[in-house]
């Protein structure tokens, strides 16, 4: 559904190199009525999904690490970030690509996944919204390696609960989605 208040002029493709990045033109229709033009870049790389494994019984969370140059050219030093399990949707409904992304990533087969919510993570530039999980699992959980597909180099990590808390506390985590899945966990009192 199109917003009366917005009205598109241009839309410009400025690259499509990675994902896509449009400049567009558009007229704002103010509340008092004033037509504001203006100007905007929107980066499109396709909607996602992340998912937090959690062991109610051993109190202890996955998560990966791996590198992300974005936060590397911002001042992370290795560029090594800790994060909860993540990947595009690919065409895939968010509940099938989560599924797939935790085997390739973290290489445990969940069949059952939580949808919790779905949120905009930079919604000045990005136009992806992700898709929140949880999920839980046992020492009888299926595994396979992980650690990625092809390129990716991930570093499968399962360490406890409050430490990953405490993580988000010193700065060793960082990741926005990571620490709104940890806080949730923890909100809904599931790890203890």
């Amino acid at each position: 559904m199109k917003s009366p208040r917005i009205e598109i002029k241009e839309e410009k493709v400025l690259s499509d190199n990675w994902y896509v990045l449009k400049r567009y033109t558009f007229d704002y229709f103010r509340k008092n009525g004033i037509v504001e033009t203006q100007m905007r870049e929107v980066y499109d790389r396709g909607n996602g999904a992340t998912i937090l494994l959690y062991n109610q019984e051993s109190k202890r969370v996955i998560l990966t690490r791996q590198f992300r140059i974005p936060t590397y050219v911002n001042g992370n030093a290795t560029g090594m970030l800790i994060e909860a399990c993540a990947g595009l949707l690919d065409s895939d409904n968010p509940e099938v690509a989560i599924k797939r992304e935790t085997e390739e990533e973290t290489g445990f087969k969940i069949a059952n996944v939580e949808k919790v919510f779905e949120a905009y993570m930079s919604p000045g530039s990005v136009s992806e919204i992700l898709y929140f999980f949880i999920a839980a699992y046992t020492n009888e959980t299926e595994r396979s390696l992980g650690g990625g597909i092809e390129d990716e180099e991930i570093e499968v990590l399962e360490i406890p609960f409050t430490e990953a808390i405490d993580k988000i506390k010193t700065g060793e985590i960082k990741d926005g989605k990571t620490i709104m899945l940890l806080q949730h966990l923890q909100l809904r009192g599931l790890m203890g």
